[in-house]
């Protein structure tokens, strides 16, 4: 039994090699031959599909082969099983040996019946899995001689076929470069033909379209010289003009220096650079020397004769006193001061002469002189920073002026002062103008209705004449245009002319109703 399952096993072992080394010896020229023929042609498909077909059997037949594997590792199995019953009968029977060797020898007759009838069918079923391994064998060796067969003839037929290619690809380089040599000339010669025709036509073409390149670059080089130089006459120009407004600025500054020495210098020339200044801002304002304001207009008082710089004439017969103060030399030095002990020094002068002003402006008391005055007059100081130093310095200076009846002002609250004077004027000539107006209004009224009165008496009178012309008509026609047709009614000769009839005038004059007021 042991021979037997050991033979089989060996069989097993032997097909299962065969049927790797058939498969391994009859699979790798297939799979070289398709892994460099693949996609040749349809022949070398077909085969493939051959190699597929015998892959899927071979497997098939592993199947087969792995299921004797199984059935001989069952047999096994039920022989170590035997074994094992037998050991343990052995070792638990030892004192029953005797009583049980009948059982044991039925039921030893009945396993080993049933094992041999095992063994039976198994060799049967191991004899047609041979005979059937054997005949796929036989198939996979036919089929891979074929395959063989196939395999050196396709190399034989790629031999060929690499051989007509190869002579295929010597005649067509060799035709191909005959024919591309005459092409390559024919296709020369025509290009260069071409492109003597197209050269020609483009130098031409762009020649054309050059031209009116040309002729406007000649105007842009034109232009642009005739800027250029333009540029220079005005950059000569320019340089004229800057250097004659550094020669004006240079002046400016020369009599702006002078102006201010003969200013510090000369209380005179302060006193009437400040009336000039008072004067351009009143007539800036749009007030009128002798009609709105009077200069240096003296008066005659009890203490002598006083003469204030301005007298501004406002409606109502009223007055405004103005009187120009110029307070340059100490401003001047705290300007140009380079220390806050000397600005100070020189700001305290400033002010001490600011004050000085008002107490001269108060005690003269121009206001006083002129009936319907304000009763206080205008301190003039031609200046923004002369008051503003004077105010940051000293901030009671302005009520200090108040209370003395001077009003301070400096250029923008003149300005404000005269253009309201100036307004003031205005809307008072209009004022009169109005009342002029409605006085000659009046005056039209009264005489437009003494002309209506003229003029109904006129219309009584024209009827009054027609009336006495229709009578007269009457009167004509009745004695002496009858006494004329009479006469024509007798043959006497009467003239060249005849005698017409006068109309009568039946229009009376037509009264509109007007009033008299």
């Amino acid at each position: 039994m042991d021979s037997t399952l050991l033979v089989l096993v060996v069989l097993v072992a032997g097909l299962v090699l065969g049927v790797a080394a058939g498969w391994f010896f009859g699979s790798r020229p297939v799979a070289d031959w398709r892994a460099r023929h693949a996609a040749r042609d349809a022949e070398a498909r077909d085969l493939d599909e051959k190699f597929r077909r015998a892959i899927v059997e071979l497997e098939g037949a592993s199947v087969r082969a792995e299921r004797a594997d199984s059935l001989a590792e069952t047999l096994e199995q039920v022989r170590a099983e035997h074994v094992a019953g037998m050991d343990g009968a052995r070792r638990v029977h030892g004192e029953e040996v005797e009583r049980l060797r009948g059982e044991h020898g039925a039921v030893l007759e009945r396993t080993r019946g049933d094992l041999m009838r095992t063994l039976d069918q198994t060799r049967a079923e191991h004899a047609q899995l041979v005979d059937a391994l054997r005949r796929e064998q036989r198939e996979l060796a036919s089929e891979l001689a074929q395959l063989r067969e196939k395999s050196a003839n396709f190399d034989e037929q790629k031999r060929l076929l690499v051989e007509a290619r190869e002579e295929l690809l010597k005649e067509f380089q060799n035709t191909g470069s005959a024919v591309l040599t005459k092409a390559q000339e024919a296709f020369l010669a025509r290009a260069n033909e071409r492109f003597g025709h197209a050269e020609k036509s483009s130098e031409d073409k762009i020649r054309a379209l050059l031209h009116p390149v040309g002729e406007r670059l000649k105007r842009y080089e034109e232009q642009v010289e005739t800027l250029e130089k333009q540029r220079v006459n005005a950059f000569g120009e320019l340089t004229g003009l800057i250097n004659s407004m550094r020669e004006g600025q240079e002046q400016v500054r020369r009599e702006a220096q002078r102006l201010g020495n003969s200013l510090t210098n000369a209380p005179k020339a302060r006193g009437r650079w400040g009336e000039q200044q008072l004067k351009n801002l009143l007539e800036t304002c749009g007030l009128s020397q002798h009609t709105d304001f009077q200069l240096e207009h003296s008066i005659e008082t009890e203490d002598g004769r006083l003469r204030p710089d301005a007298i501004v004439r406002i409606p109502g017969g009223k007055q405004l006193v103005i009187d120009a103060k110029v307070s340059l030399n100490a401003y001047q030095q705290a300007f140009e001061a380079d220390g806050d002990d000397a600005r100070k020094a020189a700001l305290t002068d400033h002010v001490r002469s600011m004050r000085n002003h008002v107490q001269q402006l108060s005690a003269k008391s121009y206001q006083s002189q002129f009936e319907d005055a304000p009763d206080y007059v205008v301190m003039f100081v031609p200046g923004e920073h002369f008051v503003a130093a004077a105010l940051e310095f000293d901030p009671t200076l302005w009520d200090f002026a108040f209370e003395k009846k001077v009003l301070l002002a400096t250029p923008t609250n003149l300005v404000a002062i005269a253009r309201t004077v100036a307004q003031v004027w205005r809307q008072d000539g209009l004022a009169r103008e109005a009342r002029e107006i409605g006085r000659l209004g009046a005056d039209l009224h009264d005489r437009i209705a003494i002309a209506a009165e003229h003029l109904k008496r006129v219309g009584s009178g024209l009827d009054t004449a027609v009336n006495n012309y229709n009578k007269f008509v009457g009167s004509f026609e009745r004695n002496v245009l009858s006494a004329a047709r009479k006469l024509k009614d007798k043959g006497i000769e009467t003239g060249r002319r005849e005698a017409e009839d006068v109309p009568l005038v039946e229009s009376a004059p037509r009264y509109t109703g007007a009033q008299e007021e």
